[in-house]
């Protein structure tokens, strides 16, 4: 393959570069191209320093070029190349007595293509190296570069014709005139009227294979309009749907807008080389003339190609959403968002306050296409009737009404006038922040399962969603929050308590009453407010521990404790609270007694409140128990399975001082948290603070007359007395494992504990009671 035909198999914007190459004069792309194979067989480089085989090949290069016109002179449709021939070659006289110059200029211009190559090349090695190469794209994306590629192709194939079409005509528009004018004999009047007919047989064969190519790269259009439009548009529109409930979908415009701008843009050629057919026949046609037939029919399909691009290319980049906000899509009255609402005759109505027209601009786009930005808008409720506002006839609530915001605009260019109109995915509109968390789940639940974004009256007839669907859903807003996704085990904890031990999930559905409006059992609040309180608890306190994994999360009672006997003393998990209506995580862990009998402990679960001033990886870290004779340890060694709690949790351990934590301007100690009945307090000098007396879940057993256990400095006060921690109150610290659902009593002799995993050093008269300490 010559180094020619490997510039014209190379990707657009390298082939663009070498026609660039030959756009002007010093060596015609005609003769580089029917001269290739001998151009490139010869040596150049050489021929610019030495004058004598400059001149030999300056010789046999205008042989060549005799040969090829006289090629040309033997084919019916080169009479233009032919007649170019003719004048390159004179024009190449001008290097007879310097025919070096002409060798340098070939030489340079066969360095240029190799650098193209050699760039090609380059970037088709980098592409493989990356860590997304072309092979993993998707095979639809692959076809529409290569439909692309080929439509740009055929378009500009097109250009070089029209422009033949045109010289062609000119050619023959000069015969005939000369012929008019020219005063001959007869014989001579009739070989030119030949002449001519065979001209004009040849115009009109050229005009009428520039249509038929014209309907070809139409019907080529309409196959990757369809593509574009029905699959890729519909695609990236489903994408951008579930992005808004947390999928990690990539929702760039990237490939879209070079796709759309690429197939517009030779569109717009079209419409130009019609216009120019136009211009042709005004200066010459004849009976039977193909264009003024078949070219109306042609400009409509381009017409209406366009029409249908441009609509289809204005769209809602980035969905409407309040600063501050708890998601995309949820919008409140009387505050400020990004982006009119649709009317809807059946629910409310707001007017739209703030800058409602701007001009699309390039400005503010990243990758060309032009842009309107929408901010602070403020959305305000309408009166309707007899001065109340508009009233929802569909027994729906609030949150349960969708609106969509719809943006116009007008595009004029080059004739074409288009009028524009897209609108934003449903939104809900409140008035309420404490409306927000329904009107969320109003959000999760329609673009989980609505793929028609125009169906706002989607909640009178909601359907159900499958536990698949459910359990992606679900865990996309896990990822959002803490950038983890929930695992298997932790999405089948979750089905089990929905629908009970099955074989296989995939059949079962959950109905929107179920998720966001029938109470959980036991419980005073539903799956989504239960889940929801979870997920804030995760965003604003839990990231990091969530995120690597430290938190198992979901796992019933009943296998946290047959996780936990299986290991060794000390070894402990973090689970979500299935009794707390906003979110809370508590930890177990397994204790062996003297015997060898695993116990399982668990405290009483942490809430935001608590989150809010001690990070639980210090809880962690400061946790203690009381053995015997009141010595405090942490039972908390391993983070299940086998990791060390320092290793697990040491990069969180906070350290901070009075500046950045003003709790410790009255806190001369660490934090030490006492377990109680499935609950802690706070170990800390000065006076007391609510900091841990949050009510958590229901304690087993009743332990309502119990005050928090303190421990206090040496320094700064005595000990507490004995009856403060006697056994009653021990007996009540810890939920052990047991058959029944009540507790068993704390054994009056405390279970062996391994002092290894205690961290922290206390005095060694802490361990009685009775001797007070100094002041």
């Amino acid at each position: 393959m010559t180094q020619w035909e490997r510039l014209q198999q190379l990707d657009t914007v390298y082939s663009q570069r070498a026609f660039d190459l030959y756009n002007g004069d010093e060596f015609p792309m005609d003769v580089r191209h029917y001269l290739a194979h001998w151009i490139e067989g010869q040596d150049w480089e050489r021929a610019s320093r030495d004058s004598s085989q400059a001149a030999f090949l300056f010789q046999v290069l205008l042989e060549n070029l005799d040969n090829q016109f006289s090629r040309f002179a033997q084919e019916r449709d080169s009479f233009l190349l032919q007649r170019n021939f003719r004048r390159y070659k004179q024009n190449f006289q001008k290097y007879q007595e310097e025919p070096y110059t002409l060798a340098t200029i070939i030489n340079w211009f066969l360095v240029k293509e190799k650098g193209i190559l050699n760039d090609a090349e380059l970037a088709q090695q980098v592409q493989t190296l990356q860590v997304q190469p072309a092979a993993m794209e998707l095979e639809s994306q692959r076809q529409v570069e290569k439909r692309l590629k080929d439509l740009k192709t055929k378009v500009e194939v097109m250009e070089h014709s029209i422009r033949c079409l045109e010289e062609q005509q000119d050619e023959f528009d000069f015969k005939y005139q000369t012929h008019l004018m020219d005063s001959c004999t007869a014989e001579e009047k009739k070989k030119q009227l030949e002449g001519l007919q065979k001209m004009l047989n040849a115009v009109d064969n050229c005009r009428r294979n520039f249509l038929s190519d014209i309907s070809a790269i139409l019907n080529a259009a309409d196959v990757l309009c369809s593509a574009l439009i029905d699959e890729e548009l519909v695609e990236w529109k489903r994408r951008q749907q579930k992005s808004c409930i947390g999928a990690p979908d990539d929702t760039s415009l990237e490939h879209l807008e070079k796709w759309f701008t690429q197939i517009i843009e030779c569109m717009f050629q079209l419409q130009m080389f019609l216009q120019k057919l136009d211009e042709l026949v005004g200066k010459m046609t004849y009976e039977n003339d193909p264009i003024p037939v078949q070219k109306p029919p042609l400009q409509s399909r381009v017409d209406t190609l366009l029409t249908h691009l441009i609509k289809s290319s204005f769209v809602v980049e980035n969905q409407p959403s309040m600063p501050q906000g708890r998601g995309l899509l949820v919008l409140r009255t009387n505050v400020q968002f990004s982006v009119k609402v649709s009317e809807n005759q059946l629910f409310r109505k707001f007017n739209v306050l703030g800058t409602l027209s701007k001009a699309l601009n390039m400005a503010e786009s990243m990758n060309g296409g032009m842009v309107a930005d929408f901010r602070h808008l403020t959305l305000k409720d309408r009166k309707v009737g007899g001065g109340g506002k508009g009233i929802n006839d569909l027994s729906l609530s609030v949150t349960e009404e969708l609106h969509r915001i719809t943006f116009q605009t007008q595009f004029d260019y080059q004739g074409l006038s288009v009028p524009l109109e897209t609108s934003s995915l449903p939104v809900v509109v409140i008035s309420n922040s404490s409306q927000q968390q329904s009107a969320w789940a109003s959000v999760l639940w329609f673009n989980m399962l609505c793929p028609d974004p125009e169906n706002v009256k989607f909640f009178e007839t909601s359907p159900a969603a499958t536990w698949p669907q459910f359990g992606e859903m679900l865990s996309w807003q896990f990822l959002s929050c803490g950038k983890r996704c929930l695992h298997n085990d932790q999405l089948e904890t979750l089905a089990i308590k929905l629908f009970g031990k099955q074989q296989s999930y995939d059949n079962c559905k959950i109905s929107w009453t179920k998720f966001s409006k029938e109470n959980l059992p036991d419980t005073n609040f539903t799956l989504w407010v239960w889940l929801d309180g979870i997920l804030n608890l995760v965003k604003l306190y839990l990231s990091d521990l969530w995120s690597d994994g430290s938190i198992m999360g979901f796992v019933s009672k009943g296998k946290e404790r047959l996780l936990l006997k299986k290991k060794q003393n000390g070894t402990f998990l973090l689970r979500f609270s299935e009794s707390i209506k906003d979110g809370g995580i508590t930890f177990s862990w397994v204790q062996y007694a003297n015997d060898g009998t695993p116990s399982v402990h668990t405290v009483k679960p942490f809430t935001s409140t608590d989150l809010k001033q001690i990070a639980l990886p210090d809880i962690l870290c400061n946790f203690r128990i009381m053995v015997a004779e009141n010595i405090p340890v942490n039972p908390l060694c391993y983070l299940y399975p086998n990791t060390p709690k320092d290793q697990a949790f040491g990069k969180y351990y906070s350290e901070k001082t009075e500046e950045e934590n003003p709790y410790l301007k009255y806190l001369k100690t660490k934090l030490v948290f006492v377990s109680k009945e499935n609950s802690c307090s706070g170990v800390r000098e000065g006076p007391e603070s609510d900091l841990c007396t949050q009510d958590r879940d229901p304690p087993s057993i009743s332990d309502a007359g119990d005050e928090d256990v303190l421990l206090r400095e040496s320094e700064k006060s005595p000990m507490l007395s004995s009856s403060t921690t006697d056994a009653d109150i021990l007996n009540s610290m810890l939920d052990i494992d047991g058959e029944s659902t009540v507790p068993k009593p704390f054994p009056a002799t405390s279970p062996h504990i391994s002092l290894s995993c205690l961290h922290q050093n206390f005095p060694e008269n802490l361990g009685n009671p009775n001797i007070p300490l100094t002041p």
